[in-house]
């Protein structure tokens, strides 16, 4: 059986979450990637964690992640688009507030993320969501936690 790996869009991943997942991978002895197109700082990390440094085109990370997935992983990504690629590859996936994206929710997010490009395209003013919050991250850290268990 292969082992659960967390694999994270790490180019707009907050700080405190990527260092809240080398801390909790590196204790529960799961291997960690940070995909990005530039390294991402990654003190503290250990033996499982790796850095996949991906050409400086659009869509690189994304696509490294697409090809290289696996069964047992878990994915950490603010792209709406790659989300639901995953999902219609059945991978987990949640974002760093800890929603986990899924069939009955992605279409949605979708919608919401196009119709933003539309509006924004117009000139229209588009409410952008606050700093990143410590219940957004408690919420994450929860959600993380109930689903790397299932798959460790």
């Amino acid at each position: 059986m292969k082992s659960a790996r967390v694999l994270v869009d790490a180019d707009s991943c907050p700080l405190l979450v990527r260092k809240y997942l080398i801390s909790y991978t590196k204790k529960l002895n799961v291997e960690l990637i940070f995909v990005a197109n530039k390294n991402i700082p990654s003190d503290g990390a250990g033996k499982n964690f790796s850095m996949q440094i991906c050409p400086k085109e659009s869509g690189a990370a994304d696509k490294w992640i697409l090809e290289n997935c696996a069964e047992y992983d878990v994915i950490v990504t603010r792209d709406i688009p790659l989300a639901a690629a995953l999902i219609g590859k059945c991978f987990c996936v949640m974002n760093d507030r800890g929603t986990v994206f899924c069939a009955e929710n992605i279409g949605r997010r979708l919608k919401e993320r196009e119709l933003g490009m539309q509006m924004s395209e117009l000139g229209i003013g588009t409410k952008r969501r606050s700093a990143y919050s410590k219940k957004e991250f408690a919420e994450f850290a929860k959600t993380f936690d109930r689903k790397i268990h299932k798959l460790v």
